[in-house]
Order: structure tokens, then sequence, then C-alpha cells
């Protein structure tokens, strides 16, 4: 018996370890698993509401470690899941995405010899300067087993020397979860409470640092949307953060943007697939929105999906109100329209091969050959030279 134990801290790491966990359930004459929850995210809007929604079985294990500066936040996780690992044993730690509950679990884990899975390995944005970033790097350098969505995360991985045997290529676990949901989320009356009809609005989402902790850039993602709002309404479930950030810096959302709670999985899913179009800064959402092809328009300079840019579905605009603004108007003349792409794998069966590969790998049948060769051809595709900031889309705009 296969004894893993599941780390989610944030949001994020739920969409992701769901159907990670219902893929163990249905191996389980084979697989064991443990679930601890880390509390980075801890309050009803933004942890528990996901776990019904996601159908996730509530946490074996929590340990309320609560917000902080980051490195606050991993000094409290990591004494804690220490206790955890001593206590629980396992086979494997499976990590999952890029937050700090994610670095400080794996940190752990290395320390006391555990073996570490991390899912969504590989993805980078090249902008150090992200935390984000930092906590991909040095999760991969630590991981046993690096299961990627992309070739790109395949050939950057290759390109920081991680050998070939400890990368595979399983699929994207976003997409599973948002197979599995998108029925359900058709239930969903949000539309209906908010008086919204199907691609009559924009939906947007902003909660990174760069963006919202600074007030100039903050101004000028809101200018842009104001702009945008005068041609169809705009709603916004605002990140705590990003509320807090506004009151701080007195700034109000602008006319025809509708400020609201944060949503639940079902409710969000329901609200953004219906929209006319995206505006984010968050990753998941680029892949979400590519899959079903909703135009999307990824307030960053960079980012660590360009498979998104790659298929068509998403836009690189910044923070610069002009491209932003341009970059809606296209959508919203019609001279824009996406098709949903799925890039190979990312077919709903993500988590059934990532079990696939810890079992075998627990039981040493798997030579690792099979995946040099799709790591080396991901390679010769040229991925590992392609940096996302070279894809923005000024020269259309600007």
């Amino acid at each position: 018996m296969v004894k893993i134990l599941n780390v989610v801290g944030a949001r994020p790491n739920f969409m992701k370890m769901a159907p990670i966990i219902a893929a163990i359930n249905r191996r389980s004459s084979e697989v064991s698993q443990t679930l601890v929850h880390t509390g980075q995210h801890y309050d009803e809007a933004m942890s528990s509401v996901f776990f019904g929604d996601l159908r996730m079985p509530e946490p074996d294990i929590t340990l309320e470690t609560r917000s902080g500066t980051p490195t606050r936040q991993m000094a409290r996780i990591m004494p804690l899941f220490e206790e955890v690992l001593i206590s629980q044993q396992p086979d494997w730690v499976v990590v999952v995405g890029d937050v700090n509950s994610t670095i400080a679990c794996a940190l752990v884990a290395s320390k006391l010899n555990v073996r570490i899975a991390h899912v969504e390995a590989g993805l980078r944005s090249f902008d150090r300067t992200m935390p984000e970033e930092i906590n991909r790097l040095l999760t991969d350098q630590l991981a046993d087993l690096l299961l990627t969505p992309s070739p790109d995360a395949d050939a950057n991985l290759m390109r920081e020397g991680i050998p070939a045997e400890r990368i595979v290529r399983v699929g994207n676990v976003m997409i599973d979860t948002l197979f599995q949901q998108l029925e359900r989320a058709r239930n969903s009356t949000v539309l209906d409470e908010l008086e919204l009809r199907p691609r009559e609005f924009a939906a947007l989402t902003l909660h990174r640092p760069a963006n919202v902790d600074d007030p100039e850039s903050l101004g000028r993602i809101l200018f842009a949307v104001s702009a945008i709002a005068r041609e169809l309404p705009v709603i916004f479930p605002a990140h705590p953060r990003t509320q807090a950030r506004m009151r701080e810096f007195d700034m109000v959302a602008p006319v025809g943007v509708r400020v609201i709670d944060p949503l639940g999985y079902l409710d969000f899913l329901q609200l953004w697939s219906n929209a006319r179009m995206a505006l984010t800064d968050s990753g998941g959402l680029q892949e979400e929105t590519t899959a079903l092809g909703v135009p999307c328009l990824t307030l960053r300079n960079n980012t660590e999906r360009p498979i998104t840019i790659e298929q068509g579905s998403n836009r690189l605009v910044g923070s610069n109100p002009a491209r932003i603004i341009c970059a809606a108007r296209k959508i919203l003349s019609g001279r824009v329209s996406y098709a949903g792409r799925t890039p190979e794998l990312w077919d709903g069966h993500a988590a059934d091969r990532i079990v696939e590969e810890l079992i075998a790998r627990s039981s040493h049948k798997l030579s690792g050959q099979q995946h040099r060769h799709r790591v080396t051809a991901a390679t010769e595709k040229g991925y590992g030279s392609m940096k996302s900031e070279h894809l923005l889309a000024d020269s259309h705009c600007v």
C-alpha cells in the first residue's frame, strides 16, 4: 500500500488537488491518502466553501497557520508540518502549484528524506520579483518527481539541469477539475442573482502584489477598466487583499464596475465562462479560459503559462491602460474570436496519470525512458527559449 500525504494551503491548490484525491480514491486498494491543510487561506470565502464546491473531503489535518508575511507564514508552517511527517511517515508528499505552503512543506519533506512529487512543475515566468517564481524554482529543485502540464515546462526543467527521468508530463489538473465541474456549474444561479446575460459583461480578477500593492499600478488598471465599463458592465469578485488595498489607497471602483465578494468555485466558473471576456492576473484562469475559448486579457507583463498565448486564447496586456483598452475593444468589436483549445494531455485525466506514476515509482516498475523521449521532443520544438514577455500585445495596440 502506497501512503500519500497531500498538501493544500491556498484556494488555487484546492482546484488542483481535488481531482488527485478523487483519482486516489479510485485506486484505494493500492493507495491510502491523508489531506493536510496548512491554513494559508482560512476564511470561509477563500477556503471552506471550495471544499463543498469541489466535493473534496474535509482535511484530515489542519495546521491553522493563518496569514502573515511570507517568511512568517512559512516559519509557522514548517515545524507543524514536520510533526505531521514524523507522525504519518508517508511514502510521498504531494505538493501542488507555487504558494508559500508548497515550498514550506517541500523543504520539510526534503529535510526528512520523504519523497516529494510536485504537481504543475516547470512553469516559469522568468521574473524573480514574483514570489511565486521563487517558490516554483526551489520546489522543483527539491522534488523527486516533477509532474508537468505542458512541453514548455519540460524544457524549462531540462535547461535547469533536472534529470529527465524525474520529469513526467501528465497534463493539467486544473482542466480535470474544470471538465468535471462544468455541468454542475451550469446549475448556479449567480447570473440571475446579478441580473446578467451571457456575453454581455466582463469578469475581472485582481490579486497579485505587483498589481494591487502599488497604488500607481492599481490606478492604471482601474483607469483602463473604467473605459471598458463604459461599453459593458464589469463584474469584479474582489480578493480580500485587493479590497483592503483599495480602502488603504482611498480608491473606489469606477462607474460600471460592480465589486462583489469572492465567489465559490461553481459560481465563479458560471460567471467567467459566460463572460464576453476575462481580465485577470491569475495563472489558473489563463488556463481555464484557454480550454473553454473565453477571450482572456492577462494584466501582467509575463506569464508562466505561455502555452495559453500560443493557443490563441490569451493576451498579455500588462498594466498599460492603452494596451488594455485596445485589446478589449478588439474583442468587443468582434475582430477577435477564440475557440476552445485543449493542448496535449489537457483531457481531464491528468490526475489518473499522476496517481499511476506515484504507484509505479513506489514499486520501482518504471525506467523513465518514455519520459526522456517526451522531454527531448518538447525541447526540439524550441519551447526552451520561449519567454512570455516577448508575446506582449503592445505591437497590436500601442
